[in-house]
């Protein structure tokens, strides 16, 4: 198994890669949908990822409820500054959770996790997420660009 830091290596490249993605197209592009049928803004991709991130790390692995709104990740607008301190102040808070978790036990919370035997599983879980929606906003980026 590899170790917390190589694991928030990983993790931490792709939400700061995303991060910057948001923040060079500025506020306009990033809180536009490319005109394909139900597709999401940048800002929705990545502020869907930062739920993921406090979801499966912190409310299923180690049951420190993280509140989220699921359905309201797919509507965020707003201005990208502020999604950029969000995104780092995840990182910080993801890197603790990851550090507090138990690699070879099942996932703390109850009712969570079901799919998944252990935390470990959880956190791969994570990055999946992370490197497939890094993917999806790359591609959005790349269409809003081509459109504008």
């Amino acid at each position: 198994m590899i170790t917390p830091e190589v694991y928030l290596r990983f993790c931490d490249e792709a939400l700061v890669a995303m991060r910057d993605i948001v923040t060079e197209l500025g506020d306009d592009l990033a809180n536009r949908r490319p005109d394909l049928p139900g597709a999401n803004s940048p800002v929705q991709i990545l502020t869907h990822c930062l739920g993921v991130c406090a979801t499966w790390a912190s409310t299923i692995n180690l049951y420190r409820p993280v509140p989220r709104d699921r359905a309201g990740e797919f509507t965020a607008t707003g201005p990208v500054a502020d999604l950029a301190a969000a995104t780092d102040a995840l990182r910080a808070d993801f890197a603790g959770w990851v550090r507090a978790a138990s690699p070879d036990q099942p996932p703390a919370h109850p009712e969570g996790g079901d799919e998944y035997a252990t935390q470990g599983e959880v956190l791969l879980h994570v990055y999946e997420e992370l490197a497939q929606h890094r993917g999806q906003l790359e591609i959005t980026r790349d269409l809003l660009r081509a459109t504008a």
